[in-house]
């Protein structure tokens, strides 16, 4: 698949959410300190991004 999201523990020890597509990383989440709770951003993500507006500050 060419995107996905990986959950991964920093050097912090800390689960953190990056988005790849292509290898690429997109975007990075800040630190939680449970698994579950990535989780929940990866869900609160896929269910609140699809239709968020564009805000263009340039």
């Amino acid at each position: 698949m060419a995107h996905h999201f990986e959950i991964y523990k920093d050097k912090s020890d800390e689960f953190r959410v990056r988005f790849k597509y292509n290898s690429e990383v997109m975007f990075s989440t800040q630190g939680y300190s449970s698994k579950s709770s990535a989780q929940n951003a990866i869900d609160s993500i896929k269910k609140n991004g699809p239709g968020a507006p564009v805000e263009d500050n340039s």
